[in-house]
């Protein structure tokens, strides 16, 4: 979204990143973006922290290389560096030192990611030096975007970044994300979870919970898109579970597939555990859900509670495989409540959605280029909730 829209204002762009299948170009031109695969990663297995570690570091490597080269040849105004890991930000070190302005766009807190994902003491060694480099590499950006208002108040004041770090939330494309007239026929419920197979996104909850749902809904299915480290131990539960059949995998798909298949299920699922590094962690899928006329399912962590109210999603008690169970079977068997729900989360994800928002970030994007700064004021607001009473 965002090199897209630099580039349809006439910006020349050019974005470097991984090659998610061997069937893909390592150049190509997209929506008049550049594009170039420098890494191929074919899936999320890593399970060990050298494992998970060895190819950011090939990244980088190769990242610095190939920008460094660009810059020579066709000097770069701004480079907008996104993590995992913060120290990406440092491939842009030979443009930043000839002037070019440089953002580093946060996706995940890396400190408590990484002590969620293995297991490390948040008062460690290990955490304790990510948190130097989260420092460092912040202070090494001309301004700093974070996925949502709460790691703002978190990241900005243990980062020093206070007036030069701004939220921005994962807004969706309406373009991709938007609500057709549905093809399937086939008499089923279709229930969906799109996303990382990680342990903090809870889908094991959502397993468990499942079994009781198909009591209840013998032609209920659960369909699972994604990859990730957890995504064995999934497939094993299913089978304990007795699920075969009804529970299916499936690999992931690119973001305009995987908005077709999202635009055809009956209901969404974001199960996230709230005592671990979800409970804070955007989940971009929620409004995706929404933006295409699916209601959805969340656990009630901290973030979703304060981007959302019980007016769009069905909240249910985070962990609660039996309150999970009873709020999909009440999504799925009250149509009244169903089609009250469908139509105010469509109408908070019109009022939020990328085509509204992104003049902030192109705002940003001129600011720094012409002077190096944003005014205090630039700073997006939380997105409206719906009242009440529905306006």
């Amino acid at each position: 979204r965002y090199a897209e829209a630099l580039a349809a204002r006439g910006d020349h762009v050019d974005v470097f990143g991984l090659r998610r299948s061997a069937d893909l170009p390592t150049e190509e031109k997209v929506q008049g973006v550049n594009l170039f695969r420098i890494q191929d990663r074919f899936s999320k297995g890593e399970r060990t922290q050298l494992g998970y570690l060895w190819p950011l570091l090939r990244f980088f490597a190769t990242a610095a290389s190939r920008i460094t080269l660009r810059h020579t040849k066709n000097p770069y105004d701004l480079l907008h560096i996104h993590n995992i890991p913060d120290f990406l930000v440092f491939s842009a070190w030979y443009p930043k030192l000839t002037g070019a302005r440089v953002i580093l766009d946060i996706h995940d807190i890396v400190p408590e990611f990484f002590a969620s994902k293995f297991g490390t003491a948040r008062d460690g060694l290990k955490f304790r030096l990510l948190r130097r480099m989260e420092k460092v590499s912040a202070r090494f950006a001309d301004h700093v975007i974070i996925a949502n208002h709460l790691w703002w108040v978190k990241y900005a004041a243990r980062t020093g970044t206070v007036g030069r770090c701004t939220p921005f939330i994962n807004n969706v494309d309406s373009k991709v994300f938007a609500r057709g007239s549905r093809t399937r026929r086939d008499g089923k419920q279709i229930i969906l979870f799109p996303g990382g197979l990680q342990w903090h996104q809870g889908v094991d909850i959502a397993l468990r919970a499942f079994a009781n749902v198909r009591r209840e809904l013998p032609q209920a299915e659960f369909h699972i898109y994604g990859d990730g480290s957890a995504k064995e131990s999934l497939i094993s539960l299913s089978d304990e579970l007795g699920l075969n059949g009804s529970v299916r995998f499936f690999n992931i798909k690119t973001v305009r597939e995987i908005a077709k298949v999202m635009a055809e299920a009956d209901l969404g699922v974001v199960p996230k555990r709230a005592d671990s590094f979800g409970n804070e962690a955007y989940s971009t899928k929620i409004m995706e859900f929404m933006s295409v006329g699916v209601p959805v399912v969340v656990s009630s962590t901290k973030i979703d509670r304060f981007y959302f109210d019980d007016s769009t999603v069905r909240f249910f008690e985070s962990g609660n495989e039996q309150e999970l169970a009873e709020a999909m079977v009440d999504v799925l068997s009250n149509q009244e409540k169903r089609q009250t729900m469908i139509a105010r989360a469509l109408d908070y994800a019109q009022r939020n959605n990328w085509e509204n928002c992104k003049g902030e970030y192109l705002k940003l994007v001129d600011a720094l280029c012409l002077n190096g700064a944003i005014e205090p004021n630039a700073i997006p607001s939380k997105p409206a909730v719906n009242q009440p009473n529905g306006q």
